[in-house]
């Protein structure tokens, strides 16, 4: 048996203190919850437009792509496109929201230069280029709000959890402690009143 569920004034107190530390702890953990959810959501929907977004100027840059192809030849292009150089200049952080890091993807935007040259080429290639860095920047933005999302979504989940052991297990069992212990001191007083009048008549006949 527990030792803190006998029925004394200092596990009355205990229970109590206990009830009202599972009672706002679940507070806590039901704003947490609203707050990242709130996130969540509006995550969801700026990614919706981003990727919204990438279709369109996808289709635009496989167009201008298969233009340039047709104008200058697959094998030339192929060849224009080893020449530009790789993007080195992604950087990762983080940032917190209710304690949940989420990634904070950063990447300088720096003007296209000119990986091939001017002469033999046509306008075609120089708008598939423009396109296509543009769904990469796109894709960049994208990849950190879908990352964010699952994981606001993985602290939602633990979180829900949380506050449903609270409110379904935690908060009734220190509630029913409570009361358990008061009903108890309350027959003991009961007891104790009736025994002092006992005695007291006894002392007076």
């Amino acid at each position: 048996m527990d030792p803190n569920s006998f029925p004394t004034k200092g596990n009355l107190i205990l229970a109590k203190n206990s009830l009202s530390l599972a009672s706002m702890g679940y507070g806590l953990m039901d704003k947490k919850r609203n707050i990242l959810t709130r996130e969540l959501m509006g995550l969801i929907d700026e990614a919706k437009g981003i990727q919204s977004e990438i279709d369109s100027t996808f289709r635009a840059a496989y167009a201008a792509l298969q233009r340039a192809n047709i104008e200058l030849g697959i094998n030339y292009v192929q060849e224009i496109g080893l020449s530009v150089p790789v993007d080195q200049d992604v950087r990762i952080k983080a940032r917190s929201i209710m304690g949940t890091e989420i990634p904070l993807v950063q990447h300088e935007e720096r003007p296209m230069g000119l990986a091939y040259g001017l002469n033999n080429t046509t306008e075609t290639l120089d708008e598939a280029r423009y396109h296509f860095e543009k769904v990469k920047e796109l894709t960049i933005k994208l990849s950190m709000v879908e990352n964010s999302a699952y994981r606001l979504a993985n602290s939602i989940r633990k979180t829900q959890k949380r506050a449903n052991a609270l409110k379904n297990i935690t908060i009734p069992r220190y509630r029913e402690l409570t009361k358990s212990i008061s009903n108890a001191l309350e027959e003991k007083e009961r007891e104790e009143f009736t025994r002092l009048k006992v005695i007291k008549r006894n002392k007076g006949a």
